[in-house]
């Protein structure tokens, strides 16, 4: 059996009586997209966080690999290889595509952002960074001011900032939010292509995405895990149906 690069085991995470995330498990397994998926509130969010390492469980493990990273910070996670890109941009607006992208490689090197002007002339991250853009297909935006951007090229810088920072697992929270018929299906191929190269756990509410993209999917409702299977599996499943999906063909 193929082993997982990313086990979620029993995870739980509550806020006073409320079960935010509620016994928990999951895995990612090399050159897969494994879907979460859930109405609003299922705790999607949540779980992502304490992934992510934003948020602490009450109890439960998470591993990369063999390694427990459960108690391990943001940036420990990202150096052993788990990469993010969440729905909130966390992107510097006024600097430009390139630079942002250099910004995250420089994370790979451990030297703190606080010298982001010292990359303008370090040519490894540039080059590092040429690669990543010309991959999600940013090179002529390379030096827009990220403020300027649409909302779907913002998008795909936020990708091209996880990608930058080599990963060996990558979160991906709605991808997709915002974005057009025509950003969405030229994002969709890239996924295709990128999950034979870094494994992903998409957060994602375009469910035409989900079932073209997915290998397995997961659905999250109340904190818990309903089921699990393949998108055949799930969009069958009654339960599924009932609870998120709808009734409706």
């Amino acid at each position: 059996m193929t082993e997982a690069v990313l086990r979620i085991e029993k995870l739980q995470k509550n806020f006073g009586a409320l079960k935010a995330t509620d016994d928990v498990t999951l895995d990612l397994k090399p050159g897969e997209i494994h879907a979460l998926i859930g109405p609003n509130g299922a705790g999607k969010s949540t779980l992502i966080a304490q992934i992510s390492g934003g948020l602490s469980p009450d109890s439960g493990n998470i591993y990369l690999g063999q390694e427990n990273v459960t108690g391990l910070s943001i940036a420990a996670r990202a150096k052993r290889g788990l990469g993010r890109c969440f729905q909130i941009s966390s992107l510097a607006m006024p600097l430009s595509v390139r630079r942002n992208v250099m910004m995250a490689s420089q994370a790979v090197t451990g030297t703190s952002f606080s010298f982001w002007k010292q990359t303008d002339n370090d040519q490894k991250l540039l080059e590092a960074a040429e690669k990543v853009l010309a991959r999600v297909g940013l090179e002529p935006r390379a030096d827009v001011p990220v403020a300027e951007l649409s909302h779907g090229e913002r998008r795909q810088v936020e990708v091209a900032c996880a990608l930058a920072l080599k990963p060996k697992v990558l979160l991906l929270d709605e991808p997709m939010a915002g974005m057009g018929a025509g950003g969405s299906e030229r994002l969709t191929g890239f996924l295709e292509e990128l999950k034979l190269e870094v494994p992903i756990l998409l957060v994602e509410h375009d469910m035409d995405a989900v079932f073209r993209l997915a290998d397995r999917i997961s659905v999250l409702v109340y904190g818990q895990i309903i089921a699990q299977g393949s998108a055949d599996m799930i969009r069958q499943d009654p339960l599924v149906r009932e609870a998120y999906l709808g009734t409706e063909e």
